[in-house]
């Protein structure tokens, strides 16, 4: 009897020796089994899923019985032989990952094959996978390839992870319908490869050595786009991807780019259409700020230059100001012409101070462009530099300041207050930047817009003048729509809209204009 229990100790002591050395027997594959269902035939009632993970295992040829299995989990093993997979027709998923593989799919394929996991093994190379026509998801994450290789007829496959490897370039995906695509954490240079990628909507370049953006544009379904610790060092690679519909989050921490003062809010402006940055979701007011900063809306612009003026004037000594002395509910009279260079507004505003110099006085605006053929200095304009400009702004000298064709102009409030001492009220003409600003402040002119509806004939007018370069004409007659633009969805924001196709008749209806302001 000793002798017999001896023995069977002895038995059971080598069936554990051989489960400790990773044999997979019937006992543990029974631990393993789920899901009862029918089988693909639709036959027999039988186990449809086995889950081993974590159980040591490196043979595992007891499964080649396991015929009906359709999902298959052996992660955290010590496999490296999966040829029983051969004899399992009907298995539609299997995850092999955290073993020690050196090469995949050696074994007759699954006609069903969906999804695999291959992720950290030691697979040095990618094999022909052309048998495999169901495949449609494929990780093999954490291992040692050099180049992706072998898709070529996957036209099933939505989603490959190559992340953790060792890809220098973007090669082998033509054509694929990919949708999802992980190549982070290796040693890629350039975003080659994805061109005729048509259907992917996230890919994953973090940790490259990317700088440069091009190859990512023309991907209308791409809506996430990681690029976190590459090498991309310029705001003006976002060019590439700005134009992308459907691009909601993208992530570049770790880039040189982050460094510049002026990124986030310029990152933000050139890509309006994401709602993630960096990890960090972005808010309407955020949005608002980088349009603001970077290509602010004209009204923005007109009330930050009311605002910076109204700040400087308040610092200087205060007085009681001419233009507010006749009455305090009667706003001092001012008539303003407005509209596109050289269509007449200065020789009208001139006319009409000499028709009615008993009631107004020409005011003409500082700037630091030079003057044209003609132009006379405190008569047509003060013409200062940009210094002096800028001084004027700081000691709060200016009622509105503004920007034309790269050059500054400004009202002066001396301007007004002198011609209002004299009992006078001030004409001046303005472009509609000039405009908008003056609009802000507590002074209630007339505005009359004079525009030349014949834009072909106002165009030729500019040429024979000499004055202007072709985009300065071009800058000028676009301006006419701009301008008839404003009239036609702003009613009332004009006064008086008069043609100055024919200056001497512009003249009249001007005369006539001012005759019914003055009530004579």
């Amino acid at each position: 009897e000793d002798e017999q229990e001896q023995d069977g100790e002895e038995e059971e002591s080598e069936r554990s020796e051989g489960q400790l050395e990773g044999v997979l027997d019937e006992d543990t594959a029974a631990e393993g089994l789920r899901t009862l269902g029918y089988s693909a035939p639709g036959t027999e009632y039988v186990y449809l899923h086995l889950s081993l993970p974590g159980r040591g295992l490196s043979d595992i040829n007891i499964l080649s019985g396991y015929i009906h299995l359709q999902k298959l989990e052996l992660s955290s093993n010590k496999i490296n032989d999966l040829s029983c997979i051969s004899h399992m027709p009907y298995l539609i998923e299997l995850h092999a990952s955290k073993n020690e593989l050196t090469t995949y799919f050696n074994f007759k394929p699954p006609k069903n094959l969906r999804e695999v996991d291959f992720s950290y093994n030691q697979i040095p190379k990618m094999q022909d996978l052309s048998a495999y026509h169901s495949l449609t998801k494929l990780l093999l994450d954490f291992n040692e390839i050099e180049e992706i290789t072998g898709l070529e007829n996957c036209h099933s496959l939505t989603q490959l992870g190559l992340s953790h490897n060792r890809l220098t370039a973007i090669r082998g995906l033509e054509s694929l319908p990919i949708r999802i695509l992980n190549l982070s954490f290796n040693q890629i240079e350039k975003v080659t490869g994805l061109k005729s990628l048509k259907n992917l909507r996230k890919v994953d370049l973090s940790c490259n050595k990317i700088n440069s953006l091009q190859g990512l544009e023309e991907h209308d379904l791409l809506e996430v786009i990681n690029l976190e610790d590459n090498q991309v060092a310029e705001l003006s690679e976002l060019k590439w991807i700005e134009d992308l519909p459907l691009l909601r989050v993208l992530n570049l921490l770790e880039n040189p780019v982050q460094e510049r003062a002026d990124y986030w809010l310029s990152a933000i402006f050139m890509l309006l259409q994401i709602t993630e940055l960096d990890l960090k979701q972005l808010s309407v007011e955020e949005k608002v700020a980088a349009v603001n900063h970077q290509d602010p809306p004209a009204e923005v612009v007109a009330a930050a230059d009311h605002r910076t003026q109204v700040l400087y004037h308040t610092r200087q000594p205060q007085r009681v100001l001419d233009s507010t002395l006749p009455a305090a509910d009667d706003p001092y009279p001012m008539l303003v012409l407005l509209g596109p260079v050289a269509c007449g507004k200065r020789e009208l505003s001139l006319k009409i101070c000499r028709q009615f110099k008993n009631f107004f006085r020409f005011g003409p605006c500082h700037t630091t462009r030079t003057a044209y053929f003609g132009e006379e200095n405190r008569l047509d304009y003060y013409f200062i530099s940009q210094e002096e400009f800028d001084k004027m702004v700081e000691e709060g000298e200016f009622l509105v300041t503004y920007r034309y064709s790269g050059h500054c102009y400004g009202l002066a409030r001396d301007t007004v207050e002198s011609i209002a001492r004299e009992g006078l009220a001030t004409c001046v003409h303005l472009e509609i930047e000039g405009v908008r600003s003056l609009k802000n402040t507590h002074f209630k002119p007339r505005y009359v817009l004079l525009v030349p509806k014949a834009k072909g004939k106002y165009e030729e007018h500019l040429r024979r003048t000499g004055l202007f370069s072709r985009p300065e004409i071009d800058q000028a007659v676009s301006r006419v729509d701009m301008y008839l633009q404003i009239s036609q969805e702003c009613p009332g924001y004009f006064d008086a809209v008069i043609s100055t196709d024919e200056l001497c008749e512009a003249s009249r209806e001007l005369n006539l204009l001012v005759k019914l302001y003055l009530g004579l």
